[in-house]
């Protein structure tokens, strides 16, 4: 892929990424307060909803970060190198990942980025 087909699908991803962090991160609607009594099980089940959008959330931003980087990594000349060992990362890596700014190795270290 060349960097500047790879800046477009980047640039793609980072609107995206905004676009869902930005309805994760919206106040709940007014309709959705919770009363006590029988509707206490509808409390816990969005509690446990807003817990796990926090992990998705928390993946978004690594991701983000990622993406940051990648797309300073074409403006440094270094897109496509891992950011750990310089070594090359695979063709097939980048295609399913253009964002992807470590090796498979280094990747796995650093918690399956």
């Amino acid at each position: 892929m060349d960097t500047d087909q790879a800046a477009r699908e980047l640039r793609a991803k980072l609107a995206e990424i905004d676009e869902k962090a930005a309805v994760m991160t919206a106040p709940p609607d007014q309709a959705a307060n919770i009363s006590f009594g029988k509707r206490v099980g509808d409390g816990t089940q969005m509690a446990v909803d807003r817990m796990a959008q926090v992990g998705v959330h928390d993946k978004l931003l690594r991701t983000r970060e990622d993406v940051l980087r990648a797309l300073a990594k074409i403006e440094e000349g270094t897109y496509g190198r891992c950011d750990v060992c310089g070594e090359l990362i695979p063709e097939a890596r980048m295609e399913a990942l253009p964002w992807a700014v470590l090796c498979v190795k280094d990747a796995a270290g650093a918690g399956g980025r």
